[in-house]
C-alpha cells in the first residue's frame, strides 16, 4: 500500500542489553521504520527499553504482548512507561495467542479470545486516556472490573493515546484488528497467497463494521523467509519452523485451508511430545515453501512482491525457531542486503 517500501526489524530479550541497543541502532541507521520485540514467554517490554537507549527515530513495538496473560492496567502502565522512555515512539502490539499457551503455560483463562482481546483494548485505552486527563474512572467490563478509587496519581503520559496494533492469523482476529486497531500485525506464518487472497476481504469487513477507511489502518505483514543462493538449503532451513506451527492443534484450520490438514495431524504428535524438530522431515518441500518464503534472494523478493498490494510495511525474519546462531546471522545479513534500504 505504501509508496515507499517500509521495513521493520526485531530485537530479542535473549541478548545482553548493550547488544540489543546496538542492534536497534543499526536498524535505525539502515533506514528501517521500526523494530518489534516478541513475547515468547517473558513480556516483550525489557528489550524495547534497551532498544530505546540506542535510538532516536526508530519506532518500537511489542510484537506481540499476549493480552490475556496480564491485567489491562499492567499492560497500560508498561505502554506508558515505554512511551515515556522512547519519547513517544512506542506502539502496543497485542494478541490473544492460543489456548495451549494462555491456559496451559500461563495458567490464565482463555474463554472467548476475540471478546477478551476487544475488552482488554477498551480497558487499556480507557486507562491511558484517564492518565492523560488525571481523572481515571473505574472500568466495568465482562472480564475486567477495575476500581481506581485508591489509585495514587500516575505520571503524566507523553501522549493522550498510544497506537494499538492487533496480531491476527485468521478471519476473526483480522476483522477485529481492522475494526478496533490502529494497525494489524500479520502472523509470520501467513502465506503470501493468504495475504493477497483472504486478508483483504477480512480487513474490508472489519473496516465496514466500524465505518473506517483503509488509510486509518496500518498493516505490517511479517514473513518468515530464508533467502539463500542454495535453494535446497533455503527449503531445508524452513522445514522445522513450519513443523512447529503446523503441529499446534489450534492452527490446524489455517493449514487445512491451504490443503495441509492431514500433514498437520501427523505433526501434532511430535509437537505434543515437545519435539517439533523430530517431525520436521514430515513437512514436504511445497509446504515449507508456502509458509516460509524460500529461494534465492531474487526469488524471495519476487515472491513477496504481490503482498505489497496489502502491506503498508513488512517485517522479514529468518525462522529462528529452527536455526543455529550462525545460520540466523547469515539470513539476517542476507535479508538486510536484499531488502533494507530498497524502495
Amino acid at each position: 500500500m505504501a509508496a515507499t517500501r517500509r521495513y521493520w526489524g526485531l530485537v530479542s530479550a535473549q541478548l545482553p542489553a548493550h547488544v540489543v541497543a546496538d542492534m536497534a541502532r543499526r536498524q535505525e541507521d539502515a533506514g528501517l521504520e521500526g523494530c518489534f520485540a516478541a513475547q515468547v514467554y517473558g513480556p516483550p517490554f525489557a528489550p524495547l527499553a534497551a532498544a530505546a537507549t540506542g535510538t532516536r527515530r526508530l519506532l518500537l513495538a511489542s510484537g506481540i504482548a499476549i493480552a490475556l496473560t496480564r491485567s489491562p492496567f499492567e499492560t497500560a502502565m508498561a505502554a506508558l512507561e515505554l512511551d515515556h522512555m522512547s519519547e513517544g515512539r512506542f506502539i502496543l502490539g497485542l494478541g490473544a495467542s492460543i489456548r495451549a499457551w494462555v491456559e496451559g503455560i500461563f495458567g490464565m483463562p482463555y474463554l472467548q479470545p476475540a471478546a477478551q482481546l476487544r475488552e482488554a483494548v477498551a480497558a487499556i485505552r480507557h486507562i491511558i486516556a484517564g492518565a492523560h486527563t488525571g481523572r481515571l474512572a473505574n472500568f466495568e467490563g465482562r472480564y475486567h472490573r477495575l476500581d481506581f478509587g485508591e489509585l495514587q496519581a500516575t505520571p503524566p503520559p507523553v501522549r493522550n493515546a498510544i497506537p494499538i496494533w492487533i496480531s491476527a492469523l485468521r478471519g476473526a482476529m483480522v476483522r477485529l484488528g481492522a475494526e478496533i486497531g490502529d494497525g494489524i500485525i500479520g502472523h509470520p506464518i501467513w502465506s503470501v497467497r493468504w495475504v493477497t487472497d483472504t486478508v483483504p476481504g477480512e480487513i474490508a469487513q472489519g473496516l465496514a463494521r466500524a465505518g473506517r477507511r483503509r488509510d486509518e489502518l496500518r498493516v505490517n505483514c511479517w514473513f518468515w523467509t530464508t533467502p539463500n543462493p542454495d535453494r535446497r538449503q533455503s527449503v531445508e532451513d524452513a522445514r522445522a519452523c513450519v513443523a512447529f506451527y503446523a503441529g499446534m492443534k489450534q492452527y490446524e484450520p489455517y493449514f487445512s485451508a491451504h490443503g495441509y490438514g492431514e500433514i498437520c495431524r501427523r505433526l501434532q504428535a511430535g509437537v505434543q511430545r515437545g519435539d517439533y524438530r523430530a517431525v520436521a522431515h514430515l513437512v514436504p518441500d511445497d509446504m515449507a515453501s508456502t509458509f516460509v518464503v524460500t529461494g534465492t534472494p531474487d526469488e524471495v523478493r519476487r515472491k513477496l512482491e504481490p503482498a505489497w498490494a496489502v502491506a503498508d510495511a513488512m517485517t522479514l525474519i529468518p525462522p529462528v525457531l529452527s536455526l543455529s546462531p550462525e545460520q540466523t546471522g547469515f539470513y539476517l545479513a542476507t535479508i538486510a542486503e536484499t531488502f533494507h534500504g530498497a524502495g
